[in-house]
């Protein structure tokens, strides 16, 4: 596929572009845009082109059943899945039989947003509809099982969201990940190498796009420089071609990667790094491995004799299974075992890794006891019982109801990678760093072993403290009219973005369980349609002794013409119009404001101190307001939406006369109302 096919579906947006904004056909311009979009869909699979025009056809004309159905799947097929349930609930209301399996859509895009009882309930409402059709066999049918399987998926996930991991997830940064998709990292053993795949522009090997309408996947490489990342680049031609490639494991010496190629249906290959730092030619793996099925991930033990994989091959448990094999006296895999209904079950398993430790294996499934899509488990291996013990799902927030895959782990275990799609991501899918935070020092062992030459991972556990929960109490109001609201909330560490637990005790009133022993500042998040959004750093005191209890009310403002907000949490580098990488959690919400409220108009205003010359301060700040306004029509919000003006100096909040309560206030960047 050419790159004349984004110029072509770039000229046929602009010839629409005179419908939108005061057309006086609205519901025509709508049917316009639903006609581009399946021909996007049907001619190109360039499927988030197609949510954009469909969401505008869904947006223009509210009572277009169809447009809002569409876009609400095709969010599903996507990203944004929870803002799929907004278009299903616009047919829903207006006509409840529009299809079949309209309830289930529902339910699937409400467990996307984590609201699992309103998950559950349209689950069951669509069981009902089944109980009394039992002999339906449309094609808009969803099995009973089906939906079984999703309403247990909805009680786990109430349970792990409950109780969320005491683990630190924070985006890698913009050196390794790009506002395309990045995923699958794999490092060497000293950590200072890592590759991965990801679908960016710069530096792609072909200039031209795939079928759906993104770049080629390529595999991209970096290295750590005085303990911080350099700038990602191709790992060159040797490994990548014009077409889709995509790495799968690295060797602990980080001198052989596996990589996957489309070749008989999907098979596994690997390249050796020459004398010279340079990457040989890649080479079939050699033994039974590959096969006429699909083999799509890989990982290798430490000491190179035992590799475990993925396969859909016939004899397995269903779906994709996970595989072991060693390696013969003539250097080639044999001895190919599939590991056992106690790893894998009737659906997929995929992204195995193999620690380092040789007994503790981390993979992904679609089974056992999960919140949807891929989760990500651990399971030990016994060498003397030559049995695996139960997977342990890692819980929420590693995993979610999407898909959470390709997890490893460092050789001491104490940090892991895994990609995901998440609030301060750069673009789509992201690279994040996990960690143990601080108190989870003490550790212990999971898996016993009579070998020396095998260490023992260890796993840490919580230092036990004699202290209780402090209980923060939280109600939402509207600004005016003081009435409750239930909006999406979470309080998350600044620093290490570990997420405090929280309960919603009615709508509008959450209660989080702050277990952290000293005062620590947090970050706390509101989302609600219809409103500005608060993404607010706070100081809150530690635990201790006795039952405690803080209380606060936030009033949350309508989003009327004319009001206006900070981005607080908006960092540039100095004297650029470049962000930093904990800029994204801001500039994502930002985006989700817009595209949850489609009718808003807004100012993005950039604004500088006084010092310095005043043109080149005016410059700058409408550079940065432009900066913020690339960010958003990248992500698919309409350019026509966004006015970006930079203001310079002219307008302060404070004194220039002092940097900490003037100059550093009068340095920001405002969004406001001008349309709704």
């Amino acid at each position: 596929m050419s790159s004349i096919r984004s110029v072509l579906i770039f000229l046929t947006l602009l010839s629409l572009s005179g419908y939108v904004f005061g057309q006086q056909d609205p519901k025509q311009t709508a049917r316009d845009y639903m006609q581009v979009a399946e021909e996007m869909i049907t001619g190109t699979q360039a499927l988030d082109d197609a949510r954009g025009l469909m969401v505008l056809a869904a947006d223009l004309d509210t009572t277009f059943l169809k447009a809002n159905y569409d876009a609400g799947y095709l969010h599903l097929l996507t990203i944004g899945k929870e803002l799929g349930v907004k278009y299903f609930l616009r047919v829903y209301r207006q006509k409840p039989t529009y299809r079949f399996d309209l309830e289930y859509w529902i339910g699937k895009s409400y467990q996307h947003g984590l609201d699992f009882d309103n998950a559950i309930l349209f689950y069951n409402r669509y069981k009902e509809k089944l109980s009394r059709k039992t002999n339906y066999q449309g094609k808009d049918k969803v099995s009973m099982e089906t939906v079984d399987k999703s309403i247990v998926e909805c009680t786990n996930g109430k349970e792990f969201v409950s109780s969320p991991g005491n683990f630190s997830i924070v985006n890698i940064g913009r050196e390794i990940n790009s506002e395309f998709e990045d995923y699958g990292p794999v490092l060497n053993e000293e950590e200072d190498e890592i590759i991965f795949t990801t679908r960016r522009r710069d530096g792609n090997m072909n200039p031209n796009v795939a079928e759906d309408n993104k770049p080629y996947e390529d595999i991209f490489i970096a290295r750590k420089n005085k303990g911080g990342w350099s700038y990602a680049s191709n790992i060159g031609d040797r490994i990548n071609t014009e077409f889709h490639d995509s790495n799968l494991a690295l060797s602990a010496d980080g001198k052989t990667l596996y990589i996957l190629k489309d070749e008989g249906g999907g098979d596994i290959y690997y390249c050796k790094q020459m004398g010279n730092g340079a990457w040989g030619p890649p080479v079939a793996l050699p033994g039974i491995i590959n096969s006429t099925f699909e083999e799509k991930s890989i990982t290798i033990s430490k000491d190179g004799t035992t590799l475990y994989f993925s396969s859909n091959r016939p004899g397995g448990l269903g779906g994709t299974d996970l595989y072991k094999a060693t390696k013969d006296s003539k250097g080639e895999w044999a001895n190919v075992k599939n590991l056992g209904p106690t790893i894998n079950t009737p659906f997929d398993e995929e992204g195995p890794f193999i620690d380092y430790d040789m007994v503790t294996l981390y993979f992904s499934s679609k089974g056992h006891k999960n919140m949807g899509s891929y989760d990500i488990f651990r399971a030990v291996f016994d060498p003397k019982k030559n049995t695996w013990s139960a997977p342990e799902n890692l819980g929420y927030p590693i995993n979610t109801p999407d898909d959470d895959i390709f997890y490893i782990t460092s050789s001491d275990g104490k940090r892991a990678y895994y990609s995901s799609v998440r609030e301060d991501g750069l673009g789509y899918t992201d690279i994040f760093l996990i960690t143990t935070p601080e108190g989870m020092k003490e550790r212990e062992a999971v898996a016993k072993n009579q070998d020396p030459e095998i260490p023992v991972r260890e796993n840490p556990i919580k230092t036990p403290k004699q202290t209780k929960p402090l209980r923060y109490l939280l109600t939402i109001v509207d600004g005016q009219t003081k009435a409750p609201l239930a909006a999406k909330v979470s309080l998350r560490g600044v620093k290490d973005n570990v997420m405090v637990a929280s309960t919603p005790l009615q709508p509008g009133v959450y209660e989080f369980k702050v277990t952290h022993p000293e005062a620590k500042d947090y970050r706390l998040a509101i989302e609600k349609a219809g409103y500005v959004f608060l993404n607010q750093n706070i100081n809150i005191r530690g635990s201790g002794e006795g039952d405690q209890m803080l209380s606060r009310t936030i009033e949350l403002r309508r989003l009327n013409v004319g009001t206006s907000s900070i981005l607080r949490n908006l960092y540039f580098d100095y004297n650029k119009a470049t962000f930093k990488t904990e800029s994204y959690s801001d500039l994502n919400k930002l985006e989700a404001m817009l595209r949850q409220n489609p009718n808003i108009t807004v100012e993005i205003s950039g604004h500088s101190d006084s010092h310095g010359n005043w043109q080149y301060n005016r410059t700058l700040s409408q550079n940065r307001a432009e900066a913020v306004k690339d960010f958003l029509t990248k992500k698919g919000i309409d350019a026509r939406r966004i006015k970006a003006v930079g203001y310079g100096e002219s307008k302060p909040l404070a004194s220039n006369d002092d940097e900490q309560d003037g100059r550093e206030l009068n340095r920001r960047v405002e969004f406001k109302v001008l349309q709704k």
